[in-house]
């Protein structure tokens, strides 16, 4: 049996209810945006507040806190956790890289050469949050592994929509300003390389490169990951400057920054005529991405790293249960919409998108949800059988 270490566990407990929280604020966002207080809800967050909007403060500054928390995730992960071992890593790697590929691939077969082919990226991250959310419904009959499993791929996934963020959805880039960021990056590397431990000078440093990588053309959201890797891990106790942000940033992401950014981005109002939007190759780009892609490619990617030796699947595992996951790992949800934001400028593309991606994300959790209460069921009448 594999023994989850506490910071995980608080990790994955916060993200279920997190995830149950988003489905509630989500449905609450909507009912009102086409409520009889339609204009003025939707206006709210369109409310300037020093030269920018509500919801952009919260989706270039909130959110950045967000990727800082899936930083020292990942850091952590890398070294003590699923991927702190090529063994252990390549799974969840190779079934990340599929979940990234095939969901992109397929978007790209419907909308290449037209105005929507930049939104290959919307189906190719997952929502933690959700997924975990969703997978925690099933009780104690899901294995750790899985559990796993599914928590480190979705960073791993995340990862990769943020490579994906500062590659090709970078339009123009002020080099001063972001030579200036990347210079207080190195400057907080060099504190961790001096055994700096008193998190005020990172948590400084890290607001003064957010501002700069703002103003740099690469999205601010970047700064999180950057300096989580330049806080000191030491060896990863409770006393180390990295188990103790995590561990104070757990509740306010889950509970209050991923609330407020799903709030704030589904604030949509379905016109007359919202249905005609999903039979549009940039929604059906979505839907094949996360409803096929994302458990084809995640499940396609793992079989092939195994069947070649790169990987082993867990004993406890069957590959249903990883068909399951890629069901789950088609949530896209806000990492989608996030994405969303970036590749598209039109009002009712961004609109007919996230329509897309709830439905989709819908649609890919219920049948991930649906196909691993029966699977797992049937594998536990199996195991006491035996």
């Amino acid at each position: 049996m594999i023994q989850l270490t506490k910071l995980y566990k608080e990790f994955f407990d916060s993200e279920k209810a997190g995830g149950l929280i988003l489905v509630l604020v989500t449905v609450f966002s909507l009912g009102l945006a086409n409520s009889p207080w339609q204009t003025t809800y939707i206006n709210f967050w369109q409310f300037d507040i020093a030269g920018h909007s509500i919801v952009h403060w919260i989706n270039d500054g909130l959110m950045t806190v967000f990727f800082l928390l899936i930083g020292l995730e990942l850091e952590r992960e890398i070294y003590h956790g699923e991927l702190s071992s090529i063994k252990n890593a390549s799974l969840p790697i190779l079934g990340a890289i599929g979940g990234i590929l095939v969901p992109a691939g397929l978007f790209l077969l419907l909308n290449f050469g037209t105005d929507t082919q930049s939104g290959a990226g919307i189906p190719m991250a997952t929502d933690i949050a959700f997924a975990i959310g969703i997978l925690s419904l099933l009780g104690n009959r899901v294995p750790t592994t899985l559990k796993i499993f599914l928590t480190a791929l979705a960073v791993i996934d995340d990862l990769g929509a943020i490579i994906v963020i500062a590659i090709f959805y970078t339009t123009s880039i002020a080099i001063a300003n972001l030579f200036i960021a990347l210079g207080i990056f190195g400057f907080l590397l060099i504190l961790n390389r001096l055994k700096v431990h008193n998190l005020i000078p990172y948590l400084i440093g890290g607001i003064a490169m957010w501002y700069f990588m703002l103003h740099s053309g690469i999205h601010a959201t970047i700064t999180g990951v950057l300096l989580a890797f330049a806080i000191p891990f030491r060896n990863g106790g409770e006393k180390s400057p990295s188990y103790i942000l995590q561990h104070f940033l757990h509740k306010p992401v889950a509970f209050f920054i991923l609330p407020l950014f799903a709030i704030a981005n589904t604030c949509i109002a379905f016109g007359d005529n919202w249905q005609s939007g999903l039979g549009q190759a940039n929604s059906l780009g979505i839907f094949a991405g996360l409803v096929i892609g994302k458990p084809l490619g995640i499940w396609l990617f793992a079989f092939i790293g195994v069947g070649l030796g790169l990987c082993a699947l867990p004993t406890d595992l069957k590959w249903k249960n990883i068909i399951g996951a890629g069901f789950l790992g088609g949530i896209g949800f806000t990492m989608s919409i996030f994405i969303t934001l970036l590749a598209f400028d039109n009002t009712d593309i961004i609109n007919n998108s996230k329509i897309a991606i709830i439905i989709a994300s819908i649609i890919a959790g219920t049948i991930g949800f649906v196909f691993l209460k029966l699977t797992l069921k049937t594998q536990i009448e199996n195991n006491e059988a035996s």
